[in-house]
């Protein structure tokens, strides 16, 4: 009897066994569905859940099998097959996603990059049709300066022609054109009021130094022989160019271009010793200043 109830405890020790065994196995999955569900949560956490969604739903399908082969067969190898198709799967969107994640974020660079291109050269463009504007603008300023220059060069040398026909002219390369009248035409001796024929004269002198330049600064120089006081030598050619100054603003020059200087006998250009010297030496000078 004793031996029939050590039986007995026997058989219901390795039934309890058993069902411990099984019961564990129900709860402790495989590594393999450890590791498709581990790999589907990352995925559906990631760019595939917009990316690869049909890969996505392949992979859910492919771990809903492997769930349903767990539950219905346990640690089964069929359940481990299963299992791991579905972690590949999972890892196969995962995969997708990142290639179209990449190809996009290149799209993009590329996108930007060309579109930096088209800026660069719109900007490039505009700047090209901006110097071609501008060349033109200065090509057209030349050409006009270059048409005013000879305008004035033709007007000048008419100028110093119709002076030469009446006057000794000179082109001097500092003081400018000087054009010298003899005091014998202009004054009475010793006197600094025009005489009638020096207005006529100076008429002439005005509507070339008009037609010639409008801007040109001009000085009157007086200028006389060494006869008499050095005092009353420089007053009378101070006054004798004064008078030539305000018949030259009185025929239309402007007044603020037009300057008088008395000299006396210091600047003379012949020999004071002789008459025709002293002559040459009684003269007024209009000094047609060069532009700066």
């Amino acid at each position: 009897m004793k031996t029939s109830h050590i039986r007995t405890g026997l058989v219901a020790t390795a039934i309890l066994a058993t069902a411990v065994a099984a019961g564990c196995s129900a709860t402790m999955p495989p590594n393999e569905l450890v590791s498709a569900r581990s790999n589907y949560a990352r995925a559906s956490q990631g760019p595939a859940a917009q990316l690869a969604q049909a890969d996505l739903d392949t992979a859910k399908k492919s771990l809903d099998r492997a769930e349903a082969a767990f539950k219905e067969e346990g640690d089964s190898p069929e359940t481990k097959d299963v299992a791991y198709a579905a972690a590949r799967s999972a890892e196969l969107a995962e995969s997708r996603a990142r290639i179209l994640q990449a190809k996009q974020l290149k799209d993009q660079t590329n996108a930007g990059q060309r579109a930096s291109e088209v800026d660069a050269a719109q900007r490039t463009a505009a700047d090209l049709v901006k110097a071609r504007g501008q060349l033109a603008t200065q090509g057209q300023a030349l050409a006009t300066e270059k048409e005013r220059r000879q305008a004035a060069e033709q007007r000048a040398a008419q100028a110093a022609a119709d002076l030469a026909k009446f006057a000794s002219v000179k082109q001097d390369p500092v003081r400018g054109m000087v054009i010298t009248l003899s005091g014998g035409v202009l004054f009475e001796s010793a006197k600094w009021q025009l005489l009638p024929a020096a207005q006529s004269k100076l008429n002439d002198v005005a509507n070339a130094l008009t037609k010639q330049d409008v801007d040109s600064s001009i000085v009157v120089e007086g200028h006389t022989d060494s006869q008499g006081t050095e005092a009353s030598n420089q007053e009378l050619s101070q006054k004798r160019a004064e008078s030539v100054r305000a018949y030259l603003v009185s025929r239309g020059i402007a007044a603020d271009r037009v300057t008088a200087a008395g000299f006396g006998p210091s600047r003379s250009i012949a020999d004071n010793a002789s008459a025709e010297g002293r002559a040459n030496n009684r003269r007024v000078e209009i000094v047609v200043k060069p532009k700066s």
